[in-house]
């Protein structure tokens, strides 16, 4: 394994997985505000929903940021 490639992967792949989650939670977002702005007195459920969807999200990006320390300590 050419270790210069894996060192240039492991920046671009975490600046992917952050605009991806970024993406992510704007979509998220907006849908829920949408939903709220539709039906204000389901407000409760819908941030509930919105909340935990969000949070599995940024999981995606830790475990990016994770694999990245992981690789890193590698080279």
């Amino acid at each position: 394994m050419d270790l210069s490639l894996f060192g240039l992967a492991l920046p671009l792949a975490l600046g992917l997985a952050a605009i991806g989650s970024g993406l992510g939670l704007g979509m998220a977002v907006r849908g829920a505000m949408e939903a709220i702005g539709r039906q204000p007195e389901a407000s409760g459920k819908i941030q509930t929903t919105m909340i935990i969807g969000c949070a599995l999200i940024e999981a995606l990006t830790i475990y990016a940021l994770v694999t990245f320390f992981v690789g890193l300590g590698k080279l």
